[in-house]
């Protein structure tokens, strides 16, 4: 029976993920989770309070997949400047992904305090990866300049999600080049 639960649990997930790779957090509603997975509604609700609550279990869930691909990438180059490049490069290549899809609407969208917070600390998590780096280039102020680059890359994201006229590969080689000029100098 747990099995079982815990099956559906997934199932939901993942559905949840495809919604919200398809369209955003509206389209993440349990109307449409319960049609993907063949569940009855009222059976989501046994999983899930609320959609913040299935958003919250997505952030606990894939964030730190996406950061594990983060952190191998720039673990598998040597030197603060090939890992600041690896670690903007990782992220925008996973933008395809449908988990990292997923990540992108659930960062760009409208959410209760408790699973902004839940995100607020998964992106904490990632910035910390390169403040190392930065700091090994001669960064006096390396988490601000983190926070920066990174910001760099979720610009970056969002202009690959639009479909933005730019080749994805032309956009990462611009954030590439925006984030490494940037840090040194």
């Amino acid at each position: 029976m747990a099995e079982h639960r815990s099956m559906q649990r997934a199932a939901l997930l993942d559905a949840a993920r495809t919604l919200l790779s398809e369209g955003g957090t509206e389209t993440l509603t349990f109307p449409a989770l319960a049609e993907r997975t063949g569940l009855a509604r009222s059976s989501v609700y046994e999983y899930f309070r609320s959609r913040a609550a299935v958003v919250e279990e997505l952030c606990e869930v894939d964030f730190p997949v996406w950061a594990a691909e983060v952190s191998a990438a720039m673990a598998a180059v040597d030197g603060p400047e090939a890992k600041v490049e690896a670690y903007v490069r990782k992220q925008l290549e996973l933008v395809g992904d449908q988990r990292h899809r997923a990540v992108v609407a659930i960062s760009a969208s409208e959410l209760d305090a408790g699973a902004r917070e839940k995100i607020r600390a998964a992106h904490g998590g990632l910035v910390a990866m390169v403040v190392e780096a930065l700091g090994e280039l001669g960064h006096e102020q390396p988490r601000l300049t983190a926070m920066l680059v990174q910001g760099v890359v979720d610009a970056a994201v969002r202009r690959i999600e639009l479909g933005a006229a730019e080749d994805p590969e032309q956009i990462a080689e611009a954030a590439v080049g925006m984030a490494l000029r940037g840090v040194c100098g």
